[in-house]
């Protein structure tokens, strides 16, 4: 399982690979007026406002339950809209970044060990899965939507950074 393949030194990877591609997309989006911002795209949540709007959500809900963090105050329906104002949304999305940085900095392997049980608002029940897989879906679900995000951004004319981690910088 998963156990045996992710660490915490992964989960500081990956928080280094989130704040370096969040910076890189928007540093892009804002190129964009906020109507090409706001422009259904064809995309699962449309834009790239709203995508990158519900990646903060998302990330927001998973440390709720990873590190105690208050949850988002809107439902996974509403996520897309969960900081409609691009200059509130980008400045929460740093803050975040960066409290991301500092929980996995200081987060141990044995922190990783077991199950984590949660309810989810989504499915009207209580889960629980191992840890390992959730920090796999909390970093995923991020890659994820950032590639719908940068594809949104390349139709737009934009050129935001190669995605591939061997190409991260090192001061990311």
């Amino acid at each position: 399982g998963c156990g045996e393949v992710i660490a915490a030194d992964y989960c500081r990877q990956m928080a280094r690979y989130n704040r370096w591609q969040n910076k890189s997309l928007y540093r892009e989006a804002s190129l964009l007026s906020d109507a090409e911002r706001r422009l259904d795209r064809g995309a699962f949540f449309g834009s790239i406002q709203n995508t990158l709007g519900h990646i903060l959500w998302g990330d927001t809900i998973w440390m709720s339950r990873f590190a105690g963090w208050n949850p988002p105050p809107v439902s996974m329906a509403e996520s897309a809209h969960y900081f409609p104002d691009w200059d509130d949304l980008f400045a929460r999305r740093k803050e975040v970044d960066q409290k991301i940085a500092i929980w996995a900095s200081q987060l141990e392997d044995e922190a990783l060990l077991g199950d984590l049980t949660w309810f989810s608002p989504s499915i009207n029940a209580e889960l629980s899965k191992p840890i390992t897989t959730l920090m796999v879906q909390f970093f995923n679900h991020q890659t994820h939507h950032r590639g719908q995000v940068h594809a949104m951004l390349t139709g737009a004319g934009c050129q935001p950074d190669a995605t591939d981690l061997p190409f991260m910088p090192e001061d990311a």
